[in-house]
C-alpha cells in the first residue's frame, strides 16, 4: 500500500456493530431485524427498539432507498474526503435512516425524494464503505 494513501477513518465498533461491518466488507450489508415485530434497526443494538424483544437477527437489506436530505461540503475535514463531497441521509426501504455518500452522477436541483440503490465503494486504502447511486 502506498504510504501517501489517505486513510479512511475506521468505524467505531460498539458491542453490536461487528456483524454489520463484516457484511459490508463482503459487499452484502446485513442489519438487525426483530423476529417478534419485524422492525429493522440501525444502528444495531441488544434488542428491538420498537417492541423491546431480544430476538433480533441479522438479515440482508434489499438495497433500495430514498434521499431524505443532502449537503455538499466545500471544505476538507479528513484526508480521505477531498472537497467538494456530498453527504446524504437515506431512508432505506426497510425503514432505518443511514448517512452515506452519493456516488456517480450528481442530481440537478433538489435531491430530496430521489430513489437510490446501495453499492459498495472500495477506498484507496482498501476499506469498503456502503454508498448509494441514483436508481435506474
Amino acid at each position: 500500500m502506498n504510504t501517501d494513501t489517505a486513510q479512511t477513518p475506521s468505524p467505531v465498533l460498539g458491542l453490536y456493530d461487528r456483524p454489520m461491518w463484516e457484511s459490508i466488507r463482503k459487499r452484502g450489508m446485513h442489519l438487525q431485524c426483530c423476529q417478534g415485530c419485524g422492525a429493522w434497526q440501525y444502528p444495531p443494538g441488544p434488542g428491538c427498539t420498537a417492541c423491546l424483544s431480544e430476538n433480533v437477527v441479522w438479515r440482508p437489506v434489499g438495497g433500495g432507498g430514498t434521499i431524505l436530505s443532502w449537503v455538499i461540503f466545500h471544505r476538507q475535514y479528513l484526508a480521505a474526503y477531498p472537497a467538494p463531497y456530498n453527504v446524504i441521509a437515506v431512508r432505506i426501504d426497510e425503514g432505518p435512516v443511514m448517512i452515506s455518500n452519493l456516488e456517480g452522477d450528481t442530481p440537478s436541483g433538489n435531491w430530496i425524494g430521489q430513489r437510490v440503490a446501495l453499492t459498495y465503494a472500495e477506498m484507496p486504502d482498501g476499506a469498503v464503505l456502503p454508498r448509494f447511486t441514483l436508481a435506474a
